[in-house]
């Protein structure tokens, strides 16, 4: 079975706040331990010079998992869900990006 790549980026609006982005970064950290199937976590904050490139996307994550029913089984997961929720009025856009490697 092949892994997955799970590449997701955040656009927030104007509500979110430096100490509420630290703890979503935090949340997002969190998973790997928690949600079965994740093989690597990575999450941080856009610190690109290229201003006019992040189109306001301020926020990455990249999952991989061991293989696509782990992924599958990551969207309706608890944490994730709990996650999605707690970004209620603050988001603007995201973009999702999931292939195999």
């Amino acid at each position: 079975m092949n892994m997955y790549e799970h590449i997701v980026t955040f656009k927030f609006n104007e509500n979110i706040t430096p100490e509420k982005q630290q703890n979503l970064l935090n949340q997002l950290k969190s998973f790997k331990g928690r949600i079965p199937g994740i093989v690597e976590l990575t999450a941080g904050i856009n610190v690109t010079e290229e201003i006019e490139q992040i189109q306001g996307y301020i926020l990455g994550l990249r999952i991989t998992f061991k293989n696509k029913q782990a992924l599958d089984d990551y969207l309706p997961h608890p944490f994730h869900q709990e996650f999605v929720s707690s970004l209620s009025g603050i988001i603007d856009n995201v973009i999702v990006v999931d292939y195999e490697i």
